[in-house]
């Protein structure tokens, strides 16, 4: 099975560290020329503060990382940290400096540049590209509660719900674990109902962590 992990949307954080102003974005992105287009939206869009330190991190492409004027390894380097010890990939992340007048030092700039990347990381979430098995339930509406408890149980994804005489639960199942499902479906209803398969899918699903 081939799973990746993404920005599951769009971020943006702030915090203030000795008067310094950090601004963190974070987007998921699919090309450099994506990436490149957002570091630059926000150089225009922050055109007046001292630095606009970013990196991006591409699967099976480019790495790239800038200090944007901060003492070299101080910036863009941590903030790429962030994502690659998260497993994280497709990803564009730029934190934008206010400075304050007060100087934080190598170690200080070094820690608030990882926690900006991070917070703005942990503020998108983080969604799982992987191939997930769709199917059906059709079952009564006292079932309802049961069968959604169930598919996350295993690792699953509730989707739409279609309400009729009876309530039709869609849900998206990691491959390794349909199988596991449609027994529970079959156990819960003592084989009243069963979950029905509609085929594959291979896109991102937001997951806990």
């Amino acid at each position: 099975m081939t799973q990746y992990l993404v920005p599951a949307q769009a971020s943006e954080t702030e915090f203030t560290e000795k008067r310094s102003t950090f601004i963190g974005h974070v987007w998921p992105v699919e090309s450099e020329e994506e990436a490149r287009a957002r570091i630059d939206e926000m150089k225009k869009r922050y055109h007046d503060a001292r630095h606009n330190c970013w990196c991006y991190l591409l699967k099976d492409g480019p790495v790239r990382y800038s200090d944007d004027g901060e003492p070299q390894g101080t910036a863009g380097q941590p903030m790429l940290g962030v994502f690659q010890k998260e497993g994280v990939t497709n990803v564009c992340c730029v934190v934008t400096r206010y400075f304050g007048g007060v100087l934080l030092g190598a170690g200080g700039l070094v820690r608030a540049y990882t926690q900006s990347a991070k917070e703005a990381l942990d503020a998108a979430g983080v969604s799982a590209v992987r191939r997930w098995v769709e199917l059906a339930v059709e079952c009564p509406y006292s079932f309802l509660e049961r069968v959604k408890l169930a598919c996350t149980a295993q690792g699953g994804m509730v989707g739409e719900i279609e309400y009729a005489a009876n309530v039709t639960v869609h849900a998206l199942l990691p491959e390794e674990s349909a199988e596991a499902f449609c027994a529970r479906m079959t156990e819960l209803s003592a084989g009243d109902f069963a979950a029905m398969e509609l085929g594959e899918v291979f896109r991102a699903a937001p997951i806990q962590r």
